[in-house]
């Protein structure tokens, strides 16, 4: 097989399969089609039951699209009722900054980290080199005023 006609598409299901270069692709294998007989059924699974799920799956997908649908146009009916209050984009950046940064500082982590901080500044600060090392800074500073 030359290298030339191999698929190197590493998401293609044909990797390192020789590639038609003729752009005829009805006999390329669908994986995953729904309604595609050549695809054995699980384990327990009758093909009636699985014909089942195809169209139950068909459904749920169909409703998902239409929710994606009604979604898209309550936020472009949002974005309009924001405008005609006089709502600008960057309040909204300025609200979801401030409510962003509300919810890192009571986070467990911040909380966490600034307690820590707070032990260490205490022992740094009552510790004899730092009360040495200030006195002496003190005492440079009075005598030069």
């Amino acid at each position: 097989m030359d290298p030339a006609g191999q698929d190197i598409n590493l998401n293609s299901p044909n990797k390192g399969l020789g590639v038609d270069r003729s752009g005829n692709l009805s006999d390329v294998p669908v994986e995953g089609a729904v309604g595609n007989s050549a695809d054995p059924l699980p384990p327990g699974l009758t093909e009636e039951e699985a014909e089942e799920l195809r169209n139950e799956l068909i459904k749920v997908e169909e409703e998902v699209s239409t929710l994606r649908q009604v979604l898209s146009a309550k936020e472009r009916h949002c974005a309009e009722l924001k405008r005609k209050l006089g709502h600008s984009p960057l309040d909204d950046l300025k609200q979801n900054f401030t409510k962003s940064w509300q919810n890192v500082q009571t986070s467990n982590t911040y909380v966490r980290t600034s307690e820590k901080l707070g032990e260490w500044n205490e022992r740094v600060t009552s510790s004899d080199l730092y009360q040495s090392a200030s006195a002496t800074l003190d005492d440079i500073t009075n005598s030069e005023v």
